[in-house]
């Protein structure tokens, strides 16, 4: 079975549309500080808007724990989007407010937060039943969400039959792009994998090397590797219960004849925030009073010279500690490289997303993706909840 998308939509026409996207942007004392998230469910609900006669978007915000609260409103979203859609958007104060169903035809609703009743995090049917009641349609477009298994991505598409559910123009992009990746990639393939921790990285890390011809480590996992080879890595952060996962992991690279680059030289500092120290050492050199920080100039030429020649690239994780300027080399390195790379590129969401636009270079990139953790996902191979629910 295939996923469905608009164009497979049944009676649209008229139709009550339950829309839920992924709204969740930095609100800071009322104002929307990004509308990136926003931008991307117009061409979506503009499609809608031509046909359907109520579309109501729901989201959720922040880190709403089941209970109304007024920090993780959604009320400051709705503006935004009336002035992206270019017409009225009317904020609902409940998702399940029984107001919705009474909407007048041309309407479109926004409703708050869906983490402000505990069914959504519990992927609770009875929930789900209750917000999806007005409604003969249904569309998913929030990407970032599909590996979760809550109700409004989860048990709300069970809801409706088939030709009544469909996903939208950003998560058809999102599984066409990745999906390349999956699927028989042009080599050679190169993954970039980056991020403080291999905990949170390791069935990603095992997929790719399914895959990939070479793979480059960065970033705070590095050093549990760099411990793995029996290096000494000072005060950088390692994760010392990872030991055995790093020298399986560079096992099998080793048997697949798969090349696993890890740092060969680092910037290292006494401290993250203004640091009075900063040096550029050999990986087997790092001083025992010292952390490792950020990729070291030969390590970006050497992850540059790998990535110019690459068909296919993924990438998910920065390269040091991203957030402090002075150790953001690494990371935007690999950002320019991956812009200069004439493959098909794929950027897995989260700070490496940040690093792009940071490093100018967003329109270059093949594919940005809008979830960090549901790419991984998708690329281990799990079933992810949202897209099941929509197939079945």
């Amino acid at each position: 079975m295939t996923l469905p998308v608009l164009a497979d939509l049944d009676g649209v026409e008229g139709a009550r549309v339950l829309t839920r996207l992924d709204l969740n942007v930095p609100v800071d004392h009322g104002a929307v500080q990004d509308d990136t998230r926003i931008v991307a469910a117009a061409a979506t609900l503009k499609w809608l808007g031509e046909r359907a006669s109520v579309i109501a978007a729901c989201s959720h915000l922040g880190k709403a724990k089941g209970v109304p609260d007024p920090v993780y409103s959604l009320a400051p979203v709705a503006p935004v989007l009336a002035d992206v859609l270019g017409r009225p958007v009317r904020f609902v104060a409940d998702c399940l407010d029984p107001s919705i169903a009474d909407a007048e035809p041309g309407t479109v609703l926004l409703l708050e937060n869906l983490r402000f009743h505990p069914g959504e995090k519990a992927d609770d049917p009875a929930f789900a039943a209750r917000l999806t009641a007005p409604f003969t349609h249904y569309v998913n477009d929030a990407f970032g969400t599909a590996h979760r298994a809550h109700a409004s991505v989860s048990a709300a598409p069970r809801d409706f039959a088939h030709g009544r559910k469909a996903a939208g123009f950003l998560v058809e992009r999102e599984v066409a792009a990745l999906s390349r990746l999956v699927t028989d990639p042009e080599q050679p393939f190169v993954a970039v994998v980056g991020g403080a921790k291999i905990s949170t990285k390791t069935a990603p890390l095992e997929a790719l090397l399914d895959r990939v011809r070479t793979l480059l480590i960065g970033g705070g996992m590095a050093n549990t590797f760099l411990k793995a080879q029996g290096r000494e890595i000072g005060r950088s952060l390692v994760e010392d219960e990872m030991l055995a996962t790093a020298r399986a992991v560079m096992d099998k690279a080793a048997e697949r004849g798969i090349e696993l680059l890890i740092p060969i030289d680092l910037v290292v500092a006494d401290g993250l925030d203004g640091a009075s120290r900063v040096e550029v050492v050999a990986s087997d050199a790092i001083p025992a009073d010292l952390m490792a920080v950020d990729l070291g100039p030969r390590t970006c030429r050497r992850y540059a010279a790998a990535l110019a020649g690459a068909k296919t690239v993924f990438w998910n994780g920065p390269m040091g500690v991203f957030e402090v300027d002075e150790f953001a080399r690494g990371t935007l390195a690999v950002a320019t490289a991956m812009a200069e790379c004439p493959g098909f590129t794929v950027v897995g969401g989260g700070e490496s997303v940040l690093a792009i636009r940071r490093a100018g270079v967003v329109d270059r990139i093949g594919h940005v993706s809008t979830g960090g953790g549901a790419s991984l996902s998708f690329l281990t191979g799990e079933l992810l909840p949202a897209l099941a629910a929509l197939e079945e």
